[in-house]
């Protein structure tokens, strides 16, 4: 189990790693209201318990949720 400290840390790695306007991809996202597989997105923001905010090309904006859901960043 992760300290308070160690989870701060890692939620201001994801706030480097995916700044606003990321692009990204959902690899996997156990919602039954989740967009694809494969659906390209664009990051809004990472709140304090590390959700990554994204607005979805398809119109979705459910946030990847940490330690449940995977997206990637689109280099």
């Amino acid at each position: 189990m992760q300290t308070k400290n160690e989870t701060r840390k890692l939620i201001e790695i994801l706030k480097k790693y995916y700044p606003q306007k990321t692009r990204v991809v959902l690899v996997k996202m156990d919602d039954e209201k989740a967009p694809p597989i494969g659906t390209e997105g664009t990051v809004t923001g990472v709140d304090d318990i590390g959700t990554i905010h994204v607005n979805w090309d398809n119109g979705s904006c459910l946030g990847v949720v940490l330690g449940e859901d995977i997206c990637r960043k689109i280099k």
